[in-house]
């Protein structure tokens, strides 16, 4: 069994302005530490800028965010790894060198980070790509090795926006199924950003729905319905309801 990694995340009351827009409005909510705990809703909803709260990136308007009871940016920085929406990988680099760098911008060395990333490929699947370039890579490969980089970071908290938004539906569920056995194999402490219901129910513990702008927490729901069968899974009464549950709150 692995023993799971990361720090707790709390927020009270968060509220976000940006001059007269109110993009988050009040939100609370508790991430346990070493789950994952997705955030569904409409697009505009602030949960990209959610996740840049919580990262560091930004400060709250009102209210208090604290992850492992640390509340200075610097220090909700240092604990948290941002994968954005867009992959980020640079064409100069190889696959194994794309991930790597994130420990070379932690001061180690190009060589020892390349040798200190390849068993992490070996586990996450992606053993054979190491050189390969950007341009050939698959959308959903391209993900893999953006989480790889995600990983090396060595943060115990993981920020991931949207990761999948860009795949068609098959390579999607393929790397549903993929994403929560890599966070079950590396555990941290996760925030998965998604609009996707069955893909929070699937590959989270928990998931919270917000509403339209200005978002707030209408919802939470228990959810780690991608242990065992997918099929089986989606099928059942208990996530049917879970999914009708969610899609009302959205209304």
């Amino acid at each position: 069994m692995v023993t799971a990694v990361g720090s707790p995340i709390e927020l009270t009351g968060v509220t976000k302005r940006f001059g007269d827009l109110v993009a988050l409005d009040g939100v609370s909510l508790a991430v346990a530490a070493g789950t994952v705990t997705g955030v569904v809703g409409p697009s505009g909803c602030g949960k990209s800028t959610l996740l840049e709260l919580i990262a560091g990136l930004d400060e709250p308007s009102a209210g208090t965010l604290a992850v492992a009871g640390r509340a200075d940016p610097a220090d909700r920085l240092d604990r948290c790894a941002l994968m954005p929406q867009s992959d980020l990988l640079m064409p100069w680099r190889d696959a194994l060198g794309n991930a790597s760098v994130a420990i070379e911008n932690a001061g180690g060395g190009r060589r020892s980070a390349r040798a200190a990333a390849r068993p992490l490929f070996e586990r996450l699947g992606l053993a054979g790509f190491e050189r390969t370039r950007t341009w050939e890579l698959s959308g959903g490969m391209r993900q893999r090795v953006a989480f790889a980089r995600t990983l090396l970071a060595g943060k115990d908290v993981l920020l991931l926006d949207e990761p999948f938004g860009a795949l068609d539906a098959i390579t999607r569920a393929e790397l549903q199924e993929w994403l929560r056995g890599a966070l079950a194999a590396e555990p941290r402490t996760t925030v998965l950003v998604t609009h996707d219901i069955e893909e929070a129910l699937l590959v989270c513990d928990r998931v919270a729905v917000m509403s339209a702008r200005p978002g707030r927490i209408v919802l939470e729901l228990d959810a780690g319905y991608g242990d065992g069968d997918r099929a089986a899974a989606i099928a059942s009464a208990a996530f049917i309801e879970a999914r009708s549950r969610a899609l009302a709150a959205l209304r």
